[in-house]
């Protein structure tokens, strides 16, 4: 067992199994207050592509990916899904065809570039 040195408290025994509080706040002390500085903007949601992605669920457009190590006769290196957003993430998207209802699962290293038919929403650009 390794006993270390406080100055101010009393030493432990090897042989006394008790507890002693190592901190005891004197009478009468509030700890400091925390206080943010004024002019600060408060929290806004960044720009990143999977909160753009989110913002926009539900909207038709065209989402391209590219993967690189596709190989094989059959394989294919791109992909272009029509359909629209159902779910976008950190690392992936959840894209609905619409022509079949089917679903894809892509992770957002593979994502290129997506074309909407509609206006999107984007973050409030004013501070």
């Amino acid at each position: 067992m390794v006993q270390y040195y406080y100055p101010g408290y009393p030493q432990q025994q090897f042989m006394q199994p008790q507890f002693q509080p190592q901190f005891q706040p004197q009478s009468g002390t509030q700890p400091p207050q925390v206080t943010i500085p004024s002019g600060r903007p408060p929290f806004v949601e960044q720009s990143y592509i999977e909160n753009i992605l989110r913002l926009n669920r539900g909207k038709p457009g065209v989402f391209y990916f590219s993967f690189e190590h596709a190989t094989g006769p059959t394989a294919r290196n791109s992909l272009a899904i029509r359909g629209v957003v159902e779910a976008a993430g950190r690392d992936h998207v959840i894209i609905s065809e619409e022509s079949t209802n089917h679903r894809y699962l892509v992770p957002m290293i593979y994502f290129d570039f997506a074309e909407f038919d509609e206006e999107l929403n984007y973050f409030n650009q004013t501070v």
